[in-house]
């Protein structure tokens, strides 16, 4: 989900290697107990999360809730912690500058592991591996990322999708969310998008007008950020994800939102 949203094989993710099945994608060890007046939390008695909502399939309104896959895990976390969860919506500029600091103990964001951002921000083990994709309307001649030289391609904004278009010289339009992001394609704005397999592969996966025309590896993995220094707030965060991929929660939460990406 991001530079994405880079996240997610290490030892890392051999520790939560069945969790991420495909871009979009577990032990009956309990989670540790937590003394929630020991961590320093922004809101007492609240694990207070920061997402840039909407990136779907991650985290977007439904009904007028918050819903999504970083959603699932993160109201598993505040339950293992046996807090109370409380999401605020930010930037994913605010995020990946680690000023989310500010105002929430965590960010939960489809937020890829990058050096750069180790250095703004402390990691969880990866939950997700997460390669990108170029999206393009069927019929439009755009194949691969030659044919899309010399056009305008949507990325989403401080994401990996932006910074790889930038590498290979495409002509990258940046937009907010992903959802402009599509909408610009199929407005004829962009003639192609750039981004995550799992957030792009989502959006199309009902519309036959579109279509995966080429995909990218590029060793994209998924964590969760906390502030530097954070050591007891890490660990618990470590200790809940191990206990969804030990539990195969991490795998249902793959398949209800994710599914086929192709």
């Amino acid at each position: 989900m991001r530079i994405t949203s880079t996240v997610l094989k290490s030892l890392a993710v051999a520790a939560v290697g069945a969790l991420a099945l495909t871009a979009c994608g577990s032990s009956d060890t309990p989670a540790a107990s937590t003394d929630a007046n020991a961590l320093k939390l922004i809101n007492a008695g609240k694990l207070t999360v920061c997402s840039d909502i909407p990136y779907e399939p991650f985290e977007f309104v439904k009904d007028g809730k918050n819903v999504g896959f970083d959603m699932d895990v993160a109201a598993e976390i505040a339950k293992d912690m046996k807090l109370e969860l409380n999401v605020i919506d930010s930037s994913f500029d605010s995020i990946e500058s680690g000023l989310f600091r500010t105002q929430c103990d965590v960010a939960i964001s489809s937020v890829s592991i990058t050096p750069e951002r180790k250095g703004n921000m402390d990691f969880s083990t990866p939950y997700m591996d997460d390669d990108l994709t170029l999206v393009a309307k069927e019929g439009s001649g755009i194949t691969d990322l030659e044919s899309a030289k010399g056009k305008k391609v949507g990325v989403q904004q401080a994401t990996t999708g932006a910074k790889f278009a930038k590498e290979k010289g495409l002509e990258a339009i940046g937009y907010e969310d992903s959802g402009l992001q599509l909408a610009s394609l199929k407005a004829g704005t962009t003639v192609a998008s750039l981004g995550n397999q799992s957030v792009l592969g989502y959006a199309i996966k009902n519309d036959p007008s579109l279509k995966r025309v080429a995909d990218f590896k590029t060793g994209e993995q998924l964590g969760i950020a906390v502030p530097k220094g954070s050591a007891a707030m890490l660990e618990q965060v470590n200790t809940s994800l191990k206990r969804l991929t030990d539990d195969g929660s991490l795998a249902k939460f793959t398949e209800t939102w994710c599914g086929a990406t192709n």
